[in-house]
């Protein structure tokens, strides 16, 4: 593990540490996942969020370095009390019956680590399938969409690329994401059914995306109990 892996997560246990006094006197703040198609904004719309929100930002890289090592999920498993533990194994467990899961050890690091922000709270996460991982009443499960058109021009003009190497891109990055949901959690990324909101970023904007998101999360927050 690298200093600089190591140094990001000792502060994030401390974060966490600071968290569990905020739940004893505020309550549960539920986490926010989100999935995205490729030029669609989602992750701009995350990160946005989270700075708004105060809460912690998890993207796809950082989640997949953290489930790639057994001493880093041993040490994010730590912070969690013995309830705490013992919940997350009720939910992988659960995920595991409910998809019929064979988890390799890459898919038991990914669902400890992210059951952990899960239990933890106040957060969003993009990608990694968390919205799969993670139980509906302590999450907001958000899909961001946009037209191929709108996504291909976004993708352009964000890596200078031509619009025909953008859509060649997008194209092989939403294979990507289908073929690792597919995978691992046997289930199709697009279906709506596995969300709670569905934003087209196209018509809306991100501004209006993120308004809505927001709206939804006040909602969710107020339904969970204290």
């Amino acid at each position: 593990m690298s200093g600089a892996l190591e140094q990001l997560i000792n502060k994030q246990i401390k974060r966490w540490e600071i968290i569990k006094k905020e739940v004893e006197t505020e309550g549960y703040t539920p986490v926010i996942t989100i999935s995205r198609e490729p030029g669609s904004g989602g992750s701009i719309i995350g990160k946005k969020i989270a700075e708004m929100e105060g809460l912690d930002f998890f993207h796809k890289e950082l989640i997949t370095r953290l489930g790639e090592s057994t001493k880093i999920s041993s040490m994010i498993l730590e912070t969690l009390d013995e309830k705490g533990l013992s919940l997350i194994e009720e939910w992988i467990s659960s995920l595991v019956n409910r998809h019929h899961l064979w988890p390799d050890q890459f898919l038991q690091h990914l669902m400890k680590v992210v059951g952990t922000i899960g239990k933890h709270g106040k957060a969003v996460i993009v990608g990694r399938g968390a919205n799969f991982l993670l139980p509906s009443e302590r999450c907001l499960k958000v899909r961001i969409i946009a037209p191929l058109e709108v996504r291909i021009r976004n993708v352009a003009k964000q890596f200078g690329v031509s619009q025909e190497e953008a859509r060649k891109r997008i194209i092989r990055r939403e294979s990507d994401r289908r073929a690792f949901v597919r995978k691992f959690f046997h289930a199709d990324i697009s279906s709506a059914l596995n969300y709670d909101l569905i934003i087209n970023t196209g018509p809306l904007g991100l501004e209006g995306g993120i308004r809505i998101i927001r709206e939804a999360f006040v909602y969710k927050k107020g339904s969970i109990k204290k």
